[in-house]
């Protein structure tokens, strides 16, 4: 059977090694009986294993040489029309499962639009209670990076607000066809127990996006403009001192707040 082209266009660099392959898998063990979404599944390599461990899997692929390949070799998808020829990142995820249930998300992802498919998997966080994968080493441990690091960035703060975020291994650039030219990581997000993270969401992300912006600058230079015509108030001196790399989630939480109460102050 002919294989599939790996287009560059795409970020497609497909897996080899079964080892490897099946490692990804298990990090979905403890949500067997749950729907699972894989994104970019190309030639299906890790769709086997997750099927072979029971998954209930739908497939979502935007190449349509993949789609071709996937209906061909994978009929149990494509009987149950569990193969998506669409785009993941303008899917409606939530009316994949209209009844509410709540499901996972995996994949070798594309690198890249891998930021772009993490920022769309937190539109859909309540719904998910997991999502694991591969994405390019640097992306990966910038995920996950804890406080005062130089790789924490807007996905580490946002991501780590909702979920706990893991960096599991390293994978080396000879298991893939054809390789790429950057080592991979492979992360596992696990939803943590908040349900209200204390501060408006939409603000929250403003701030964290600005902050970061100009991450070379003091928060009291780059978060400046946020604040209401009174300018910043004394509570948030400590923090404005700081650079946003510093920051743990919670001091987010308390510089959204701030800058609310400031601007509720003014109207």
């Amino acid at each position: 059977m002919p294989q599939v082209r790996a287009k560059k266009a795409l970020g497609q660099h497909f897996l080899t090694d079964t080892n490897i392959g099946r490692r990804i898998a298990s990090t979905l063990d403890d949500y067997v009986g749950m729907p699972v979404i894989e994104v970019g599944p190309g030639m299906g390599f890790l769709s086997q294993f997750l099927l072979d461990k029971g998954h209930d899997l739908t497939v979502v692929e935007i190449d349509g040489e993949s789609v071709d390949y996937l209906r061909r070799e994978f009929p149990v998808l494509a009987d149950n029309e569990r193969i998506l020829p669409v785009d993941f990142l303008a899917t409606d995820l939530a009316a994949l499962f209209p009844d509410g249930r709540q499901f996972c998300v995996i994949g070798n992802y594309p690198y890249n639009i891998s930021s772009q498919i993490f920022f769309h998997i937190l539109d859909y966080r309540d719904r998910i209670p997991c999502c694991s994968g591969m994405l390019q080493r640097e992306v990966a441990e910038r995920l996950a990076a804890p406080p005062g690091g130089k790789a924490r960035g807007i996905l580490s703060v946002l991501l780590q607000a909702w979920y706990d975020v893991e960096y599991l291994f390293t994978v080396d650039e000879h298991v893939f066809n054809p390789p790429p030219k950057v080592k991979s990581g492979v992360i596992k997000l696990t939803r943590n127990g908040v349900t209200d993270l204390g501060c408006d969401w939409n603000l929250f992300r403003s701030v964290v996006k600005t902050a970061f912006g100009q991450r070379r600058k003091m928060l009291r230079s780059s978060l400046k403009g946020l604040f209401g015509p009174a300018g910043i108030p004394a509570e948030a001196a400590g923090l404005m001192s700081m650079r946003p790399e510093q920051l743990p989630v919670e001091r987010f939480v308390e510089l959204t707040n701030m800058i609310a109460r400031s601007r509720s102050a003014a109207s």
